[in-house]
Protein backbone atom coordinates (compact mmCIF):
# COMPACT_ATOMS: atom_id res chain seq x y z
CA UNK A 1 0.00 0.00 0.00
CA UNK A 2 1.71 2.85 -1.21
CA UNK A 3 1.73 6.68 0.03
CA UNK A 4 0.30 7.65 -3.64
CA UNK A 5 -2.43 5.30 -3.28
CA UNK A 6 -3.81 6.78 0.30
CA UNK A 7 -3.32 10.12 -1.70
CA UNK A 8 -5.53 9.39 -4.37
CA UNK A 9 -8.16 7.89 -2.16
CA UNK A 10 -7.96 11.33 0.08
CA UNK A 11 -8.35 13.32 -2.95
CA UNK A 12 -11.35 11.51 -4.17
CA UNK A 13 -13.39 11.68 -0.40
CA UNK A 14 -12.74 15.02 -0.21
CA UNK A 15 -13.37 16.32 -3.84
CA UNK A 16 -16.25 13.78 -3.77
CA UNK A 17 -15.00 13.10 -7.35
CA UNK A 18 -13.02 10.57 -9.06
CA UNK A 19 -11.90 12.95 -12.45
CA UNK A 20 -10.94 16.14 -9.62
CA UNK A 21 -8.61 13.80 -8.00
CA UNK A 22 -7.56 12.42 -11.28
CA UNK A 23 -6.53 16.35 -12.10
CA UNK A 24 -5.32 16.90 -8.86
CA UNK A 25 -2.72 14.00 -9.34
CA UNK A 26 -1.91 14.45 -12.71
CA UNK A 27 -3.37 10.49 -13.81
CA UNK A 28 -6.03 9.25 -15.69
CA UNK A 29 -9.21 8.54 -14.14
CA UNK A 30 -9.15 5.24 -14.69
CA UNK A 31 -5.16 4.94 -12.53
CA UNK A 32 -7.56 6.45 -9.69
CA UNK A 33 -10.48 4.19 -9.86
CA UNK A 34 -8.04 1.37 -9.79
CA UNK A 35 -6.53 2.62 -6.62
CA UNK A 36 -9.44 2.19 -4.77
CA UNK A 37 -10.26 -0.91 -6.36
CA UNK A 38 -6.77 -1.49 -5.54
CA UNK A 39 -7.53 -0.32 -1.41
CA UNK A 40 -10.82 -2.14 -0.77
CA UNK A 41 -9.30 -5.07 -2.09
CA UNK A 42 -6.28 -5.12 0.29
CA UNK A 43 -8.57 -3.91 3.08
CA UNK A 44 -11.68 -6.44 2.15
CA UNK A 45 -13.97 -3.91 3.05
CA UNK A 46 -15.91 -1.41 0.94
CA UNK A 47 -14.68 2.18 1.01
CA UNK A 48 -17.34 3.55 -1.45
CA UNK A 49 -20.95 3.11 -1.70
CA UNK A 50 -21.24 3.21 -5.69
CA UNK A 51 -24.42 2.49 -5.42
CA UNK A 52 -25.76 5.44 -3.95
CA UNK A 53 -26.25 8.83 -6.83
CA UNK A 54 -23.95 10.76 -5.53
CA UNK A 55 -21.62 8.32 -4.55
CA UNK A 56 -20.57 8.58 -0.60
CA UNK A 57 -18.43 6.85 1.07
CA UNK A 58 -18.94 4.28 3.88
CA UNK A 59 -18.57 4.22 7.42
CA UNK A 60 -15.59 2.48 7.28
CA UNK A 61 -14.76 4.58 4.24
CA UNK A 62 -15.09 7.93 6.21
CA UNK A 63 -12.61 6.18 9.04
CA UNK A 64 -10.38 5.10 6.92
CA UNK A 65 -10.33 8.36 5.11
CA UNK A 66 -9.59 10.36 8.34
CA UNK A 67 -6.99 8.35 9.11
CA UNK A 68 -5.31 8.22 6.20
CA UNK A 69 -5.23 12.05 5.98
CA UNK A 70 -3.32 12.00 9.17
CA UNK A 71 -0.74 8.94 7.97
CA UNK A 72 -0.58 11.73 5.28
CA UNK A 73 0.21 14.65 7.09
CA UNK A 74 2.91 13.05 9.09
CA UNK A 75 4.21 11.87 6.16
CA UNK A 76 4.82 15.05 5.14
CA UNK A 77 6.66 16.31 8.23
CA UNK A 78 8.94 12.80 8.23
CA UNK A 79 9.66 13.70 4.64
CA UNK A 80 10.73 17.13 5.86
CA UNK A 81 12.58 16.61 8.79
CA UNK A 82 14.89 13.73 6.80
CA UNK A 83 15.56 16.05 3.96
CA UNK A 84 16.85 18.54 6.78
CA UNK A 85 14.20 21.20 6.34
CA UNK A 86 12.49 20.68 9.45
CA UNK A 87 14.70 23.04 11.41
CA UNK A 88 16.68 26.25 9.78
CA UNK A 89 16.90 24.99 6.47
CA UNK A 90 14.71 25.99 3.37
CA UNK A 91 11.24 24.77 3.31
CA UNK A 92 8.10 27.13 1.85
CA UNK A 93 5.24 28.60 4.23
CA UNK A 94 2.55 28.34 1.60
CA UNK A 95 -0.34 31.62 2.82
CA UNK A 96 -3.31 32.21 1.00
CA UNK A 97 -4.43 35.96 1.91
CA UNK A 98 -7.84 37.87 0.94
CA UNK A 99 -6.60 40.82 -1.04
CA UNK A 100 -7.32 43.91 1.43
CA UNK A 101 -5.66 41.95 4.29
CA UNK A 102 -2.81 41.20 2.09
CA UNK A 103 -1.42 44.31 0.75
CA UNK A 104 -2.09 46.06 4.17
CA UNK A 105 -0.74 43.65 6.77
CA UNK A 106 1.26 40.63 5.39
CA UNK A 107 4.40 42.48 3.35
CA UNK A 108 5.45 43.58 7.14
CA UNK A 109 5.01 39.67 8.25
CA UNK A 110 6.55 37.85 5.55
CA UNK A 111 9.56 40.68 5.58
CA UNK A 112 10.08 40.18 9.32
CA UNK A 113 9.92 35.85 8.70
CA UNK A 114 12.26 36.41 6.12
CA UNK A 115 14.72 38.25 8.61
CA UNK A 116 14.02 35.42 11.47
CA UNK A 117 14.40 32.84 8.54
CA UNK A 118 16.19 33.88 5.56
CA UNK A 119 16.39 30.05 4.41
CA UNK A 120 11.99 29.91 4.57
CA UNK A 121 10.06 31.17 1.77
CA UNK A 122 6.65 32.62 2.50
CA UNK A 123 4.68 32.11 -1.04
CA UNK A 124 2.03 34.59 -0.57
CA UNK A 125 -1.43 34.17 -2.84
CA UNK A 126 -4.05 37.23 -2.94
CA UNK A 127 -7.30 35.57 -3.62
CA UNK A 128 -11.01 36.08 -3.13
CA UNK A 129 -12.78 34.91 0.04
CA UNK A 130 -14.05 31.49 -1.44
CA UNK A 131 -11.18 31.26 -3.55
CA UNK A 132 -8.79 31.12 0.22
CA UNK A 133 -11.36 29.00 1.51
CA UNK A 134 -10.64 26.55 -1.66
CA UNK A 135 -7.37 26.70 -1.07
CA UNK A 136 -6.80 25.50 2.07
CA UNK A 137 -9.04 22.45 1.57
CA UNK A 138 -7.43 21.70 -1.30
CA UNK A 139 -4.15 21.56 0.80
CA UNK A 140 -2.59 24.05 -2.31
CA UNK A 141 -1.92 26.87 1.08
CA UNK A 142 -1.23 25.51 4.35
CA UNK A 143 -3.29 29.03 6.17
CA UNK A 144 -5.56 31.51 5.07
CA UNK A 145 -6.18 35.00 6.04
CA UNK A 146 -9.83 35.69 5.89
CA UNK A 147 -12.31 38.10 7.44
CA UNK A 148 -15.32 37.19 9.07
CA UNK A 149 -14.19 34.07 9.28
CA UNK A 150 -15.66 30.51 9.74
CA UNK A 151 -15.30 27.30 10.44
CA UNK A 152 -16.76 23.90 8.10
CA UNK A 153 -16.38 20.53 8.94
CA UNK A 154 -12.91 20.56 7.89
CA UNK A 155 -11.35 23.89 8.73
CA UNK A 156 -10.67 25.24 12.28
CA UNK A 157 -10.69 29.34 12.26
CA UNK A 158 -8.32 30.97 14.36
CA UNK A 159 -9.23 34.54 16.04
CA UNK A 160 -6.54 36.85 15.12
CA UNK A 161 -7.51 40.70 14.92
CA UNK A 162 -10.68 43.11 14.21
CA UNK A 163 -10.78 45.99 12.22
CA UNK A 164 -12.64 48.96 13.18
CA UNK A 165 -15.38 49.99 10.43
CA UNK A 166 -15.73 53.75 9.67
CA UNK A 167 -17.31 55.32 6.86
CA UNK A 168 -15.44 56.34 3.49
CA UNK A 169 -16.50 59.52 2.13
CA UNK A 170 -14.81 61.94 -0.59
CA UNK A 171 -13.63 65.24 0.97
CA UNK A 172 -16.04 67.42 -0.63
CA UNK A 173 -18.90 65.11 0.77
CA UNK A 174 -21.62 66.85 3.23
CA UNK A 175 -20.54 63.87 5.64
CA UNK A 176 -16.72 64.70 5.61
CA UNK A 177 -16.81 67.99 8.52
CA UNK A 178 -18.03 65.34 10.92
CA UNK A 179 -15.72 64.07 13.42
CA UNK A 180 -17.68 61.60 14.81
CA UNK A 181 -20.86 60.43 13.13
CA UNK A 182 -23.98 57.94 14.09
CA UNK A 183 -25.03 55.59 12.04
CA UNK A 184 -28.55 57.34 11.51
CA UNK A 185 -26.92 60.15 9.17
CA UNK A 186 -26.11 57.47 6.68
CA UNK A 187 -30.07 57.24 5.89
CA UNK A 188 -31.24 57.45 2.53
CA UNK A 189 -27.23 58.21 1.13
CA UNK A 190 -26.25 56.91 -2.03
CA UNK A 191 -23.68 53.97 -0.68
CA UNK A 192 -21.19 52.02 -2.88
CA UNK A 193 -21.84 48.52 -1.13
CA UNK A 194 -19.54 44.83 -1.65
CA UNK A 195 -21.38 42.22 -3.45
CA UNK A 196 -24.19 40.29 -2.46
CA UNK A 197 -22.17 37.34 -2.42
CA UNK A 198 -20.02 38.51 0.40
CA UNK A 199 -19.79 37.70 4.36
CA UNK A 200 -18.76 41.63 4.77
CA UNK A 201 -21.89 42.57 2.96
CA UNK A 202 -24.43 40.51 4.23
CA UNK A 203 -23.30 41.86 8.07
CA UNK A 204 -23.14 45.40 7.08
CA UNK A 205 -26.51 45.36 6.32
CA UNK A 206 -27.47 43.39 9.33
CA UNK A 207 -26.31 46.29 11.39
CA UNK A 208 -27.48 49.11 9.51
CA UNK A 209 -30.82 47.00 9.38
CA UNK A 210 -30.68 46.87 13.37
CA UNK A 211 -30.15 50.11 12.95
CA UNK A 212 -33.42 51.61 10.86
CA UNK A 213 -30.54 52.74 8.33
CA UNK A 214 -31.44 52.33 4.49
CA UNK A 215 -29.37 53.41 2.19
CA UNK A 216 -29.48 54.19 -1.45
CA UNK A 217 -27.35 50.93 -3.00
CA UNK A 218 -25.49 52.82 -6.21
CA UNK A 219 -22.71 50.54 -6.93
CA UNK A 220 -21.35 46.86 -5.79
CA UNK A 221 -18.04 45.57 -6.02
CA UNK A 222 -16.28 42.51 -4.65
CA UNK A 223 -13.27 44.47 -3.21
CA UNK A 224 -12.10 47.41 -1.10
CA UNK A 225 -10.07 49.44 -4.16
CA UNK A 226 -12.89 49.11 -6.35
CA UNK A 227 -14.91 50.75 -3.84
CA UNK A 228 -12.65 53.57 -2.86
CA UNK A 229 -12.17 54.26 -6.23
CA UNK A 230 -15.83 54.41 -6.69
CA UNK A 231 -15.88 56.73 -3.27
CA UNK A 232 -13.40 59.06 -4.76
CA UNK A 233 -15.26 59.97 -7.82
CA UNK A 234 -18.13 60.67 -5.56
CA UNK A 235 -20.58 57.76 -6.30
CA UNK A 236 -21.11 57.83 -2.80
CA UNK A 237 -20.48 56.67 0.73
CA UNK A 238 -19.19 53.71 1.91
CA UNK A 239 -18.21 51.67 5.13
CA UNK A 240 -14.90 49.83 5.00
CA UNK A 241 -12.24 48.92 7.68
CA UNK A 242 -10.27 51.92 9.30
CA UNK A 243 -6.90 50.54 8.35
CA UNK A 244 -7.53 49.70 4.52
CA UNK A 245 -8.33 53.78 4.30
CA UNK A 246 -4.76 54.97 5.24
CA UNK A 247 -2.99 55.95 1.86
CA UNK A 248 -6.00 57.88 0.80
CA UNK A 249 -6.40 59.61 3.69
CA UNK A 250 -2.84 60.78 3.94
CA UNK A 251 -3.01 61.60 0.13
CA UNK A 252 -5.93 63.55 1.25
CA UNK A 253 -8.15 61.68 -1.67
CA UNK A 254 -11.00 60.29 0.93
CA UNK A 255 -12.09 61.29 4.26
CA UNK A 256 -12.49 58.43 7.24
CA UNK A 257 -14.62 59.42 9.82
CA UNK A 258 -15.42 57.23 13.05
CA UNK A 259 -18.65 55.69 14.05
CA UNK A 260 -20.35 57.66 17.33
CA UNK A 261 -19.91 53.65 18.46
CA UNK A 262 -17.36 51.28 18.22
CA UNK A 263 -19.71 48.80 17.69
CA UNK A 264 -19.13 47.47 13.57
CA UNK A 265 -15.91 45.92 13.27
CA UNK A 266 -14.04 43.68 10.59
CA UNK A 267 -12.57 40.31 12.62
CA UNK A 268 -10.15 39.21 10.65
CA UNK A 269 -8.87 35.24 11.22
CA UNK A 270 -6.52 32.51 10.52
CA UNK A 271 -8.08 29.12 8.83
CA UNK A 272 -6.42 25.79 8.24
CA UNK A 273 -7.51 22.42 7.84
CA UNK A 274 -9.11 20.73 10.57
CA UNK A 275 -6.26 18.46 12.26
CA UNK A 276 -3.75 19.75 9.94
CA UNK A 277 -0.04 18.50 11.20
CA UNK A 278 1.94 21.55 10.83
CA UNK A 279 6.11 21.72 9.93
CA UNK A 280 7.50 23.84 12.46
CA UNK A 281 7.84 27.09 10.09
CA UNK A 282 4.19 26.91 9.39
CA UNK A 283 4.04 26.84 13.35
CA UNK A 284 6.38 30.17 13.39
CA UNK A 285 4.73 32.01 11.07
CA UNK A 286 1.58 32.11 13.02
CA UNK A 287 3.35 32.54 15.88
CA UNK A 288 4.78 35.86 14.22
CA UNK A 289 1.23 36.72 13.50
CA UNK A 290 -0.42 36.20 16.62
CA UNK A 291 2.46 38.13 18.23
CA UNK A 292 1.94 41.18 16.85
CA UNK A 293 -1.77 41.35 16.79
CA UNK A 294 -2.52 44.80 17.94
CA UNK A 295 -6.77 45.12 17.67
CA UNK A 296 -9.26 43.59 20.39
CA UNK A 297 -10.66 40.46 18.89
CA UNK A 298 -14.01 40.91 18.18
CA UNK A 299 -15.16 36.94 17.83
CA UNK A 300 -17.81 36.45 20.13
CA UNK A 301 -18.63 32.95 21.62
CA UNK A 302 -21.69 32.39 20.04
CA UNK A 303 -20.16 32.95 16.57
CA UNK A 304 -20.13 29.87 14.76
CA UNK A 305 -16.49 29.77 13.74
CA UNK A 306 -15.37 30.15 17.74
Amino acid sequence: MQIETLKIFCDVARLGSFSKSAEQNSVTQSTVSQAVQLLEESLHILLIDRAKRPWKLTSEGRFFYEGCRDILDRFSILEQEVKGIHDETSSIVRVASIYSVGLRHMKYFVQKFSELYPKTTVKLDYLHPDKVYESILAERSDIGIVSFPHSKRELTAIPWKSEQMVLACHPDHHLAKQKKIPFSKLHKEKFVAFDKGLVIRREIDRFLKNQSVKVDIVLEFDNIESIKEAVEIASGIAILPEPTLDREVKSRLLCSIPFQTNELVRPLGIIHRKGKKFNQNVFRFITLLQEKKQIKPALKEQDPFY
